[in-house]
């Protein structure tokens, strides 16, 4: 009997909320109307011509993304050319990778997706052996690693999969939050809630770091396969 009554006021309470969240929905829109009722000619011309404006920055702000290579994920041949690439753009992802590590190619089909959705962020691709000088400046000792270039600055990294659940299964939202994290581009998710954490489980292919060697240099590989 004390269940029934407790469901019933858990009941009323939820439809109480609901009925006062869409009253005020149906107010706000109740007040946009009215404003735009208000409005003459002229201020409703001037409007239109002020989102026509918008419009049109957000085009050639567009355009001027492609033009410096956004909305792909390239790999670049040398150290050279990273410094270059991220004097260019206000927010880089670079992913240092190695062609044996398999995790690397995980990450390659998710970037490839997130490249052409987030325009605003540009995606890269380096080889760790062909940048031995830049590697030692970054301190990359694990692979793969993500550098987030922001204002031609490294501000943070994506080290492995630890950051992602800690499993190979991790979804391209799930990375796509995780640079949210860091401001590298635009998350409209809440940045507040991991998307793993609604998943059943994770971790299990999770497995230890090897020491591997590159040009006499010493790399934590976030692999177990070669």
């Amino acid at each position: 009997m004390e269940a029934n009554t407790s469901v019933d006021m858990f009941s009323k309470v939820l439809e109480n909320q609901l009925l006062q969240t869409t009253k005020l929905v149906e107010e706000h829109l109740d007040s946009e109307i009215q404003k735009l009722d208000q409005m003459d000619e002229d201020e409703l011309e001037r409007l239109k011509e002020k989102r026509l404006e918008a419009l049109r920055k957000a085009q050639q702000q567009k355009q001027e993304w492609l033009s410096k290579g956004h909305g792909e994920y390239r790999e670049i041949p040398s150290e050279r050319d990273f410094f270059q690439e991220v004097k260019e753009s206000k927010k880089v992802v670079c992913h240092f990778y190695r062609d044996s590590t398999f995790r690397c190619k995980i990450l390659d089909r998710h970037l490839i997706i997130l490249s052409k959705k987030h325009l605003e962020t540009k995606f890269l691709k380096l080889n760790v052996e062909k940048a031995p000088f830049l590697c030692e400046r970054l301190r990359i000792k694990v692979i793969p690693t993500l550098a987030l270039v922001k204002d031609g600055k490294t501000q943070d990294y994506v080290v492995g999969f630890t950051d992602l659940g800690n499993t190979d299964d991790f979804t391209t939202e799930t990375l796509e939050w995780r640079l949210g994290c860091s401001d590298i581009l635009n998350y409209s998710g809440n940045l507040m809630e991991p998307p793993f954490q609604s998943q059943k489980k994770f971790g299990t292919n999770f497995t230890k770091l090897e020491k591997k060697t590159i040009r006499g240099k010493k790399y934590d590989s976030d692999s177990d396969d070669d």
